[in-house]
């Protein structure tokens, strides 16, 4: 069923000739961007950053995790803040649970 297109222009247009449209008219383009920023910018933002939290969380000894610099490394022990990381044989680091940007687990 097709929408009217005389009601739509009736809604739109000043019901006087020469008068201003309403005042609540001037904030439609505002609120239309910042719902536009909202969807495309924040949003998907606050998800990484969720789904980041959730990785982060769930480290566990044994899971194979690529830090921030781009150290791949083997998690030996995990702490609140802090995961110990093996790098190479007999060579153990502690970084930051923040700077782990992605873990591989095994199948």
């Amino acid at each position: 069923m097709a929408i009217p297109s005389i009601e739509i222009l009736a809604f739109a247009a000043p019901t006087q000739p020469g008068a201003a449209p309403p005042s609540w008219m001037n904030f439609v383009p505002i609120v239309a961007m910042v719902a536009v920023f909202y969807f495309l910018l924040i949003r998907p933002m606050q998800k990484r950053q969720k789904d980041h939290a959730r990785m982060v969380e769930t480290l566990k000894p044994g899971d194979k995790v690529v830090c921030a610099g781009g150290l791949h490394a083997t998690v030996v022990g995990v702490t609140d803040s802090t995961v110990q990381v093996r790098i190479a044989d007999q060579v153990r680091v502690d970084v930051e649970k923040a700077s782990v940007t992605s873990v591989k687990r095994p199948e």
